[in-house]
């Protein structure tokens, strides 16, 4: 039985995400109306998930995050509003530990429910099984446990460099569930003359992916963007396809440019990194690409990456270990099409090497 805490000051949600997971066998669910409630909850009860709105009185859902993942860390999926105010609390809740997180839909919620419904009840069950990192926000967990005063690691400004080398060929990456942390470690550890052009299927709504490509842009050495016109593939540039579409690799005369397609219901997720990796090898070689398969529920991605495997490409599969949900790395390895099973801290030291 998976013991759930409902965190929502609106009474309305909390009856309809109950109603969703009284449907199934596996859940027990408990309430909460704001941030302060839900701390005494997780205190007495020990629940394996916390569903958290970013909105409340008395502490809001980011307050209420920080001191979950400092004093008694647990899986949190997040429930916010498809604005951009509620993409970068998202972002910013993911970076504070959230696992995953879920779009509300706009308008009246109980109109609509049936779109948060499933995929809650999904992400839920994924985040049950998720592995927290164990270094993660250690400094801050220390010193509550021990009042250790602990200085803080200065943020060194990123420099960002004109790339002018020729690219000689392709990184793909797909990542899920835990991704933006993933990406965020990837990209900062990468240097400014990074070779080959970077293409990335994060799953995300369309809201949040702008925002998500702004943030890792600005501490990144790499020029990063979102995809939403044909744009020519630069050597060092990145980019992350736009949510709710699918990124694909095409060519406009002798050029190849990355561009955003409409979804296509063959493939699942969106946007597609099997489709992303399918429309590749239309154009290039496997021996051109380099696939990456991070952190993420599901599967998608691990067949046509097993096919730059078979076909003497090089892939790389995040290691258990550092995954927060390992279906999607975890498919590729089962596969046998990963080159190489690394952990998330060691990934790009490997990518570097394949590119020089």
């Amino acid at each position: 039985m998976i013991k759930i805490l409902v965190v929502d000051d609106s009474a309305l949600v909390r009856k309809l995400i109950g109603q969703a997971f009284s449907t199934q066998t596996d859940f027990e669910v408990r309430f909460a109306r704001n941030g302060r409630e839900a701390l005494a909850a997780i205190a007495n009860s020990q629940p394996d998930v916390v569903t958290l709105d970013v909105h409340m009185p008395e502490m809001d859902g980011l307050a209420c995050l920080d001191r979950i993942m400092i004093e008694s860390p647990c899986p949190v999926v997040m429930v916010s509003s498809m604005t951009a105010a509620g993409a970068d609390a998202t972002l910013k809740a993911l970076r504070l530990g959230a696992v995953d997180f879920v779009a509300k839909p706009t308008g009246a919620v109980s109109l609509r429910f049936d779109d948060l419904a499933l995929p809650l009840i999904e992400k839920v069950r994924a985040a049950a099984g998720a592995r927290l990192k164990t270094s993660l926000r250690l400094r801050e967990r220390v010193r509550f446990r021990f009042g250790d005063s602990i200085p803080g690691t200065p943020v060194t400004p990123v420099r960002k460099a004109k790339q002018v080398s020729k690219s000689k060929g392709l990184v793909l990456v797909g990542t899920s569930t835990g991704g933006p942390p993933a990406l965020e470690v990837l990209l900062t550890s990468l240097p400014a003359s990074f070779p080959w052009p970077i293409v990335i299927a994060q799953h995300m709504p369309a809201s949040f992916t702008g925002p998500l490509a702004r943030r890792l842009d600005g501490i990144s050495r790499l020029d990063i963007q979102e995809v939403r016109d044909p744009i020519p593939l630069k050597p060092g540039g990145v980019y992350i396809g736009r949510g709710d579409a699918d990124v694909i690799v095409s060519q406009r005369g002798a050029i190849l440019v990355v561009m955003a397609a409409p979804a296509q219901a063959d493939y699942p997720w969106h946007p597609s990194t099997d489709r992303l990796v399918r429309s590749a090898l239309n154009y290039m070689a496997p021996s051109q690409l380099i696939g990456i398969l991070m952190t993420g529920m599901g599967n998608d991605g691990a067949e046509a990456m097993a096919l730059i495997h078979s076909g003497g490409g090089r892939t790389i599969a995040e290691a258990e270990e550092t995954a927060v949900v390992w279906g999607m790395p975890g498919e590729l390895v089962r596969a046998n099409g990963a080159d190489f099973v690394l952990p998330l801290h060691k990934i790009a030291a490997r990518l570097k090497k394949m590119v020089s």
